[in-house]
């Protein structure tokens, strides 16, 4: 290897990640994310080996709604994360709740990105991947899918973020990721989405444990139903009564 040469860069796994979310020590902000409506900041998490950014939102800086229970947003971000590896999908950054210097928050591993990208100015080698996050929206029955809530890191790869205001039990798919409305969804995401659904049948269930912990019964009961649904009917939802698109759109 030329020695003027950067080296690959270090592969680090989930596992190591979540160790250092749920272990390791918060040391300072680097400050709010001003056009968050709750209170957000980024963070320094480090241990002996290791120091990345992480995404701290403190349940305590929530702005109350009126449509979901106050105190849970933070929750909902954890829950968001489970389902994706429930799946196998990928979607959501590593996520933890923990205690932090406001209180218990999620805390969630920064992906590095260009804040000039974002869903509206994606080109269509991205329609696989984005197939993917809309399925996983009607899943979560998420009410807030802004075009800059699709983040593309430097290896082209798609991440969902800003889910505290899903899994309500009515429908409020809220998204402006309509382009595959009506359209078939493919076999291996329909595989992905039935698996779902048949480890949320049984309360004894690791993923029914799981999600209880961090939704209600009738949250969770309501994302097996919407999985059922999709798994039946083979193919994306169109638009109902609106609204349908979040707002701001960006």
């Amino acid at each position: 290897m030329d020695e003027h040469q950067d080296p690959k860069p270090t592969v680090v796994s989930v596992e190591r990640i979540m160790r250092l979310l749920r272990e390791g020590r918060i040391l300072e902000e680097h400050g709010r994310l001003r056009w968050s409506s709750n209170y957000t900041t980024v963070v320094s998490v480090e241990d002996d080996e290791m120091q990345i950014l992480a995404i701290y939102k403190p349940q305590r800086g929530e702005r109350p709604l009126w449509d979901f229970p106050t105190g849970t947003l933070c929750y909902r971000e954890v829950a968001a994360y489970e389902v994706s590896q429930l799946l196998g999908w990928g979607l959501v950054a590593p996520t933890v709740l923990r205690d932090g210097p406001k209180g218990i928050g999620s805390l969630q591993f920064y992906i590095d990105h260009d804040p000039e990208i974002n869903y509206f100015n994606l080109s269509d080698d991205f329609v696989p991947q984005l197939k993917v996050l809309a399925a996983f929206d009607v899943l979560l029955n998420n009410t807030d899918r802004k075009g800059g809530h699709c983040l593309v890191d430097a290896r082209g790869k798609i991440w969902g973020i800003d889910h505290g205001i899903c899994f309500h039990t009515e429908p409020k798919l809220r998204t402006v990721i309509w382009d595959f409305a009506g359209q078939a969804i493919e076999d291996d995401l329909l595989a992905d989405i039935r698996g779902l659904h048949d480890s949320l049948c049984n309360p004894d269930e690791p993923a029914y444990q799981l999600l209880i912990e961090l939704l209600n019964r009738q949250e969770v009961e309501a994302l097996r139903a919407r999985a059922k649904r999709l798994v039946d009917r083979k193919s994306y939802p169109r638009p109902g009564p609106g609204p349908n698109h979040p707002w701001p759109p960006v």
